[in-house]
Order: structure tokens, then C-alpha cells, then sequence
């Protein structure tokens, strides 16, 4: 199987995803003034479908994976089958074999992972004849995470990674951070500071839908009904577990340590079940993209890490939702809004480079003496940036600490280390550490 990070090659054609209408009647969906954005990941899946028979476009629901499944496929004449229809489903069931044989030349097969039993069967047909571009798959779990589904595929199939909507895709443009970020180029100038309305996008999230309701009252609803559906529905599709109810509130709490070293006892605490059912119940989550570890950078060079992953929500929007914050709480809570905006800016460096033509590895960095850099970026063996993210509107030297400490442990591989602050300059600080606005992550050229 490949796991490839495609390039804009071929980037005159973007795909948009259609957010649903600002008008909405219980029962019937009134479109009024759609909102289109720009979905970088098209060039990464109209390259795969030139050599690849199965391509995966895997991400949460509702983040735009049919919208740019059906834009791709149907101007090249793919057929459409949903696995959300009923009937599709229980014949998708009852038959595997059957219903691949029975399908067009091309399809797409959208929600995938409510139909397990199809992978053996598109593995089967693919072996009588490997024609590229033959089938594309959406899927709402992650199936690096199901290994016999991603197994039984190897080598067939290649996987495009979408997730909610970036802020370079609300701006229009891919942007040129990542490239700044490793070649270490921010130069010195002024910027006006996001201020109120850095804290709204951080409340308001990726997600088409929700960025399309008209009031912060109205996305919190959205949000708190899409947790609701996603763990009644798919979490259930996944796994049979007995305390669904259980999910909701641990993911709340999740939520409050958002940017936190992952600790399953504290989680734990508040439920009479066990740690590793707790564990358990918290992969479950991550295949379902609402939650991301963020695994620990380690050295030969250092031997006091801290090896704990830390914890993310897969969007600051549902974090917020969980929490019940929107954006005047928290501007009165500095700390909460400290911790979401680094989850905020993790995400959104998540999300440039899954169509970044190198892949990216991403990680975090504390030893025990309580250094530490939030986000630690790997592009292939040679170069490692770090990142680290303030909430206030000064940066000091005092702030680098952490990043000098990598840059020590990483030696040569150490490119830029930057602090990402909700200031009004971007300034050098020597030996390839800079401050950096935030804004330049989707405004930079």
C-alpha cells in the first residue's frame, strides 16, 4: 500500500466543497447561497487514479470526502453507491462478491467502512484486472487503524487523507508556510494582529456545515448533533460496546485536555470502567478521526524525554462545542484558549501538508526538565523544524527555550525553530529561531 503526500501538480482545477445552505427546514433542505471552498487534496487523488486501482479518501464525516469524490469522479464517469442507502448496504452484505462483480467499469463507494466484507472482493477483482483508477473508496474510520482492512489491500490501493477544512482553503490558497517553515525564510516586517478574530476562528472550526450556520449558537448545535450521529452510527458500525453513552462524555474530557500529555487515568477517573477499557474506548475514537495523538520526537542525543504522547481533538470546533465555549468565553478564559489554539495550529499544519509533495511527520518534544516544543515537524530523513505556539502578543528569548533544546538534540537535521504568536511583527532571533503572527500560516506566499 502507498501512503502518498502528492504535490499541487496539476492544480488549475480545484475541487470545492459545497457547504450546506444558511436556510434550513426541519425535514427539507433549502439551498440558499451555497458557500464553495477549495479542496487542496484533488490534485493528490486525480495523480493516484492514473496508477493506482483503489483510491481511499479516508477523514471524519462530514469534512467533504463525497463532495470531492463525486466532482472527480463523475466528470470522468465513475457511478455512485452509498453505503448510507439501506438497501446498498444489506446487499453489499449479503452478496461481497456479487455486488463488486455487478458494479460499473468505475464507482465509487462511499462509506466503505459500513461494508468491511467489500475489501476482500475489490482486492479480488482488482487481481483479474489491475486497471488504474477502477474504484474509489470513502471511508469515515481510519483503516491504518484496522490493519486486516488495510492488509488486504496492500499494494493496490493508495490513500488520500481529507480533513475539515484548512484556513488556506477558507483564504483560497495553498500557501507557502511549510516551505518558509523548512528553508527558514520569514522575513522581518509588520502585521496587523487576528486578535477577536483569531479566537473565532478558533472557535468556529473546519467543518463545512458548521462554518455555514449563520450564528455561533446555531455551529454549536451542528457540532454537538454531529458527535452525537458519529457515535451512534459509526462507532457503533465498528465496535459493539455496551456504554455508548460513556463516549460523549469521555470525549468531552478529552476536550479540556486538548494539547495535554495523554493521561488515561485522569480520563478514567470520572467512569467505574478500567484503564484499558478506557484505552480502548479512546482508539475507538481515533478511528473515527475525532481524536489524534501526537507522539513524542526522541534522540540518542538526549536521554531525558518524556516518551507520552500528547492528546488532540481533531478540531478545535468540536472542541469548543464540548466544552461549551464560543468565541467571547473564550476570550475570558486565556488558559482553554491557550490550549485550543495549539490544537488549532496543529491541525492546521496537519492539514497543509497532507497535500504537501513530501510527506511530513509530525511529533512533540519535552524532556524532564520541562523543555518542550509543541509541534515538531520531520520532512523526510534530513530536516526537522520546530514550532512552538503562544497565545499572548510579545515573544521573548526567554520563549525559545524549548526549541534550543531541540535544535541541540537534533543537530544538523535542525532547520528554523518559530514561535507562532498573535503579534504584529515577524522577527529573527538568531541561529534560525524566529517570531512568527499565526496569520502567515495560511497568508504566507
Amino acid at each position: 500500500m502507498r501512503f502518498r503526500q502528492a504535490g499541487l501538480m496539476g492544480f488549475n482545477q480545484p475541487t470545492y466543497n459545497l457547504a450546506i445552505s444558511r436556510t434550513v427546514r426541519l425535514r427539507s433542505a433549502v439551498m440558499t447561497a451555497p458557500i464553495f471552498y477549495p479542496r487542496f487534496a484533488e490534485s493528490c487523488l486525480t495523480e493516484a487514479l492514473t496508477d493506482t486501482p483503489v483510491v481511499l479518501i479516508h477523514g471524519p464525516r462530514q469534512c467533504g470526502k463525497t463532495t470531492l469524490a463525486r466532482r472527480v469522479g463523475e466528470a470522468r464517469g465513475y457511478s455512485y453507491f452509498s453505503f448510507d442507502d439501506t438497501v446498498a448496504l444489506a446487499a453489499a452484505q449479503a452478496d461481497p462478491a456479487g455486488f463488486v462483480d455487478d458494479l460499473p467499469e468505475r464507482a465509487i463507494l462511499d462509506e466503505i467502512q459500513r461494508a468491511p466484507g467489500l475489501f476482500t472482493a475489490i482486492k479480488a477483482a482488482v487481481d483479474r484486472r489491475r486497471t488504474p483508477g477502477r474504484f474509489i473508496l470513502t471511508g469515515s474510520a481510519n483503516v491504518l487503524l484496522l490493519p486486516r482492512l488495510a492488509d488486504s489491500l496492500a499494494g493496490r490501493m493508495e490513500i488520500v487523507r481529507l480533513h475539515p477544512l484548512a484556513q488556506s482553503e477558507l483564504a483560497g490558497r495553498a500557501g507557502g508556510f511549510l516551505e518558509g517553515l523548512f528553508a527558514g525564510i520569514f522575513k522581518t516586517r509588520a502585521y496587523d494582529r487576528l486578535e477577536t478574530s483569531l479566537i473565532q476562528r478558533v472557535a468556529s472550526g473546519g467543518y463545512p456545515a458548521a462554518l455555514a450556520r449563520a450564528t455561533p449558537r446555531r455551529r454549536a448545535a451542528w457540532y454537538r448533533d454531529y458527535i452525537e450521529t458519529l457515535v451512534q452510527r459509526d462507532v457503533r458500525d465498528l465496535a459493539r460496546i455496551g456504554a455508548l453513552d460513556t463516549l460523549p462524555r469521555l470525549l468531552t474530557l478529552a476536550a479540556g485536555q486538548t494539547a495535554r500529555l495523554l493521561n488515561v487515568s485522569d480520563l478514567a477517573g470520572p467512569f467505574q470502567l478500567s484503564r484499558p477499557t478506557i484505552r480502548d474506548y479512546v482508539t475507538l475514537l481515533e478511528r473515527v478521526f475525532l481524536l489524534e495523538p501526537l507522539p513524542p520526537w526522541h534522540s540518542n542525543r538526549l536521554s531525558r524525554l518524556i516518551k507520552t504522547p500528547k492528546l488532540h481533538l481533531g478540531d478545535s470546533g468540536v472542541a469548543c462545542a464540548l466544552l461549551g465555549f464560543d468565541a467571547d468565553a473564550l476570550a475570558r478564559d486565556r488558559a482553554t484558549f491557550g490550549q485550543l489554539l495549539e490544537t488549532f495550529v496543529y491541525q492546521e499544519l496537519r492539514r497543509q501538508a497532507s497535500w504537501h509533495d513530501t510527506s511530513i511527520a509530525f511529533h512533540h518534544f519535552r524532556d524532564k526538565d520541562g523543555a518542550e516544543v509543541d509541534i515538531v515537524l520531520e520532512r523526510g530523513a534530513r530536516e526537522l523544524a520546530g514550532v512552538e505556539v503562544k497565545a499572548g502578543a510579545t515573544v521573548t528569548a526567554a520563549d525559545f527555550r524549548g526549541l534550543r533544546k531541540l535544535k541541540e538534540a537534533a543537530g544538523a537535521r535542525f532547520t528554523t525553530g518559530v514561535v507562532l504568536y498573535d503579534g504584529a511583527a515577524s522577527a529573527g532571533f538568531g541561529d534560525g529561531f524566529y517570531a512568527v503572527p499565526i496569520r502567515l500560516l495560511w497568508e504566507m506566499a
